[in-house]
C-alpha cells in the first residue's frame, strides 16, 4: 500500500473556475455544464473563494416550490459572487499526503479544496477523488 502518495495523483489539474467579478448566472452555467460541485474564485491568479453547488442550491427555490423559476433568477440577480462564495478557503499544496488530505476532509467536513503552488491554483481535489483512490488500493 502506497502510504505517503502525494494528492497530486489525484486531484483534477484543469480547473473550472469564476472570477469575482463574473456574473452569478454565469457560476451556475459552469456548474450545471461541466457537472462540478465546486469552483473556486479568483482575483487575478489568487484564490480568494469558492462556492458549491449546495451554496446556489441553498438561495434557489425552484427545486422546492413548482413554478419559482422566476424567482431564482431574481436571486441570481441579486447577488455577486463575493456575497454567495466561502472566501478565504482552506487550501492544500500538491505535495499534500493523500492520507492527510482525507483527515482534513473527516475533520472539517470539505468536500473540495483548491490545490494551490506559490500562490498559484494548480488543481482541485474533493472527498471522490480520495473514495476513488482508496477503491483503487482495494481491486
Amino acid at each position: 500500500m502506497k502510504k505517503r502518495e502525494p494528492i497530486s495523483h489525484i486531484m483534477t489539474k484543469s480547473v473550472i473556475t469564476a472570477s469575482e467579478n463574473d456574473d452569478l448566472r454565469k457560476v451556475v452555467e459552469k456548474l450545471k455544464k461541466h457537472t462540478i460541485r465546486h469552483i473556486p474564485i479568483l482575483r487575478g491568479k489568487e484564490v480568494i473563494g469558492i462556492i458549491s453547488r449546495t451554496d446556489i442550491n441553498r438561495l434557489t427555490f425552484g427545486a422546492l416550490f413548482e413554478g419559482q423559476e422566476g424567482a431564482d433568477e431574481a436571486i441570481l440577480d441579486m447577488l455577486t459572487i463575493p456575497q454567495v462564495m466561502t472566501s478565504k478557503p482552506k487550501t492544500v499544496s500538491s505535495d499534500c499526503i493523500i492520507r492527510d488530505l482525507a483527515e482534513i476532509f473527516v475533520k472539517e467536513e470539505f468536500h473540495a479544496l483548491p490545490v494551490v503552488d506559490n500562490g498559484e491554483l494548480t488543481g482541485i481535489v474533493t472527498t471522490t477523488d480520495v473514495v476513488k483512490y482508496f477503491l483503487e488500493l482495494y481491486e
